[in-house]
């Protein structure tokens, strides 16, 4: 083992449970989102080279922010003069306990929920709002954010740019919202929670602790959201959401690592404490009489459950449940999933003309779901060779290896090209 190795190892470790909170506090501090980012990491590069000579210290988070701060400070005194500069210093040089004292704060108990709010300020445009959240207070990288937002890693790393510079341009603080102030900043903040759950959900067997620790953040901050947010339903219906998919997780691989599709699921194996905690969160947003996306999303995971446990076949509540969700939102995610419960209400030949109408949105043509349910359907029609075509897609866009391989054993499963009757 070579020195560097333990000192890489604690960094990597660092950086993957705690990166968000740290810019979060600095970005706080410097009420500038991108010297924060830029301070970070050259506190990470300084790890990496002391480290390694002198030993890991016991608290790397406070050495990283410690050391951060001093960079921030350096920054602040190149790039400004005079009483503005005086003014940022005084906030930056407080002590250096406040960064675990601040972590209970009384108005809102964690920072980085306080900065989710942060970022959904009204100056800020609402398209970015949630993906500069994303990658600010919950450390995804710009390709990551792209793909849950179904924009091109490009597109996406210019608008988090623009908005970083809009922030620091504008004078936009970064500091915790009044309270009278969240709700109107609460659809961002759910739908940043969301999407980093569903970038930590997409590797369920583990392997990659980063996107496990997403998921794990996602629900822990949706829960500090319901208790600092206890009137709002549709923050009841996020952690509900959430909770039914975490439920399932142990189940959506088999013993040999490979992904298993909800309806073959051994039941068995699903978290029935963490579906029942799903149930009465979302009985607890039914109270309010204010529906919502994230009530229906959870609603629909309810019925999926309710259908498996029941053997109910048919899938009127789904089909109903998607109708509203997608009158509500207008998603071509949201019409894609429509088409699939459509399928099995309607048969497959129905959800192919959705697909169609579908097939014209940008958005979608590298939209891994999208060909991976074209190519079922087309299966399911007897349609081989669109089917071929449309599971080569979706192969090509899969990031998951279980669920490559799965892909391609129902590709595999087609009639070879060339002989179907008639040729």
């Amino acid at each position: 083992m070579t020195a560097e190795t333990p000192a890489r190892v604690t960094a990597d470790a660092v950086a993957r449970r705690s990166y968000g909170k740290l810019v979060a506090y600095l970005a706080a501090d410097m009420r500038d989102v991108s010297a924060a980012e830029d301070a970070l990491s050259d506190a990470f590069a300084a790890a990496l080279a002391d480290w390694p000579v002198n030993g890991c210290p016991a608290n790397p988070e406070a050495w990283l922010m410690t050391v951060a701060r001093r960079k921030g400070i350096d920054g602040a005194r190149r790039r400004h003069s005079g009483d503005v500069v005086a003014a940022q210093l005084r906030v930056m040089t407080q002590t250096q306990t406040e960064f675990a004292e601040t972590a209970g704060d009384a108005a809102i108990p964690d920072r980085r929920l306080a900065l989710l709010f942060a970022c959904a300020h009204p100056a800020i445009d609402i398209a970015v709002r949630a993906p500069l959240m994303l990658q600010t207070v919950l450390g995804l990288d710009a390709k990551a954010i792209a793909s849950a937002f179904l924009a091109s890693p490009d597109a996406m790393a210019k608008r988090l740019g623009r908005a970083k510079q809009k922030i620091r341009q504008a004078g936009i603080p970064f500091a915790i919202p009044e309270r009278d102030e969240l709700a109107g900043r609460l659809e961002g903040v759910l739908d940043a929670i969301y999407a980093t759950f569903t970038e930590g959900w997409s590797d369920p067997d583990d392997a990659d602790l980063l996107r496990r620790d997403l998921a794990d953040e996602a629900l822990f901050l949706a829960r500090l959201l319901t208790d600092l947010m206890p009137h709002e339903p549709e923050a009841f219906g996020l952690l509900a959401c959430m909770l039914y998919a975490e439920a399932r997780r142990r189940a959506r691989r088999n013993a040999q690592g490979d992904y298993v599709p909800l309806g073959e699921q051994d039941m068995s194996l699903w978290d029935a404490c963490m579906i029942d905690e799903a149930e009465m969160r979302l009985q607890n947003a039914a109270t309010f009489g204010r529906v919502g996306r994230y009530q229906l999303e959870a609603a629909l995971q309810s019925a999926h459950v309710e259908r498996r446990r029941s053997g109910r076949t048919h899938w009127m509540p789904e089909v109903q449940l998607y109708h509203a969700l997608y009158a509500l939102t207008g998603s071509p995610v949201v019409a894609l999933n429509r088409a699939l419960v459509i399928a099995e209400s309607e048969g497959p030949r129905a959800a192919l003309d959705i697909l169609d109408t579908l097939s014209a949105d940008p958005r979608l043509a590298a939209y891994q779901p999208y060909w991976a349910a074209r190519a079922a359907l087309l299966a399911r029609v007897g349609d081989p060779p669109q089917a071929h075509h449309a599971y080569e897609m979706a192969v090509g866009l899969t990031r998951d290896p279980a669920v490559r391989r799965f892909l391609q054993g129902q590709q595999a499963a087609l009639p070879v090209l060339g002989d179907e009757p008639g040729e």
